[in-house]
């Protein structure tokens, strides 16, 4: 999965769907050993987790980036 971003230890990925789109679309953050999916509009966790502060780090985010998100 092609790396988008990296900020405060967080990683987040997305992969493009050439055949079409499986589920809404979304995307991957990494922190340590936690992993969460993450919806683009509307922002939600919909899969696994992340502590606290890196969830809210990365909700902030995407809701600052969430066109270009909606882009890709």
């Amino acid at each position: 999965m092609p790396e988008i971003s990296r900020f405060f230890g967080v990683i987040v990925r997305m992969f493009a769907e050439p055949l079409g789109q499986h589920h809404r679309p979304h995307f991957h953050a990494y922190y340590q050993d936690d992993v969460a999916i993450i919806a683009i509009d509307p922002i939600e966790l919909i899969g696994g987790n992340l502590p606290r502060r890196q969830q809210r780090l990365v909700e902030a985010w995407t809701e600052i980036h969430q066109s270009e998100l909606m882009e890709n």
